[in-house]
């Protein structure tokens, strides 16, 4: 009965390794993206400021080539206002020419704020594309460590294979079936060793009765609360089959 105690112990424990070999493995491609939507959220931020500054200085050249027009529009104004014979038209000509400049000046104070505005975005820009580098450095280092922790945990997760394999061929078929049943409708868990009379998978006390035949140790039992396969986890044999894995 020993054997077939400390063989499942054994079975279960490598199938709790593989177990966490699987999930590692899963969680790679997820921490993967998550770097690639880190690195993709920050280029999109940058193509929208870079696209702002873009957006500026097309604004810049629009209001200069304004303020072109204006002077032009000023000045031949002013060369009309020379040919000019009546105290009246002569005064609406002036009057035109004060409104153009006062246009023209508002167009000279936008071009003022958006020469700031551009400055500032080409300071923030000439950051961000440093900083974007240094984040496609860290992402590529840190993509490529993933990838060989994932080449890591197909190397162990091949190697438990082979030790379950290995491990199945000293148990009973008929046992490792009920295992393998337990294990799947368990969460995982098909045996667990009893410790002060409770079985440490649901916390349940055994009956006095059954936890001394359990100590004896002359059958495989199970326990009446969750049905797991049970054992006497005080026994220095199955302590030291545990702590092996």
């Amino acid at each position: 009965m020993d054997e077939k105690i400390t063989g499942l112990i054994d079975l279960q424990e490598c199938d709790k390794l593989i177990m966490e070999v699987r999930t590692k493995k899963e969680q790679g491609p997820v921490r993967i993206r998550g770097l690639e939507e880190g690195l993709d959220l920050f280029e999109r931020e940058l193509e929208e400021k870079t696209g702002e500054l873009v957006k500026y200085k097309q604004e810049r050249r629009q209001v200069e080539k304004d303020v072109e027009d204006f002077d032009n529009r000023i000045e031949r104004s002013k060369i009309k206002l020379a040919n000019i014979k009546s105290n009246k038209e002569y005064q609406a000509a002036t009057k035109e020419i004060d409104g153009l400049g006062v246009e023209k000046a508002l167009l000279e104070d936008r071009i003022i704020e958006i020469m700031e505005k551009i400055e500032k975005l080409e300071e923030i820009n000439v950051a961000s594309r440093l900083e974007e580098g240094r984040l496609k450095e860290k992402y590529e280092k840190d993509r490529d460590e993933i990838l060989k922790e994932l080449e890591a945990l197909d190397r162990d997760f091949k190697r438990l294979e082979k030790e379950r394999a290995r491990v199945c061929q000293t148990i009973d078929k008929r046992l490792i079936k009920k295992y393998d049943s337990l294990r799947e409708h368990r969460g995982g868990l098909a045996i667990s060793p009893v410790i002060k009379g409770v079985c440490q998978a649901c916390n349940i006390g055994i009956p006095p009765q059954q936890f001394n035949e359990l100590i004896r140790g002359n059958e495989l039992m199970s326990c009446p609360n969750c049905t797991r396969l049970i054992y006497w986890g005080e026994d220095e044999r199955f302590q030291k089959a545990a702590k092996k894995e």
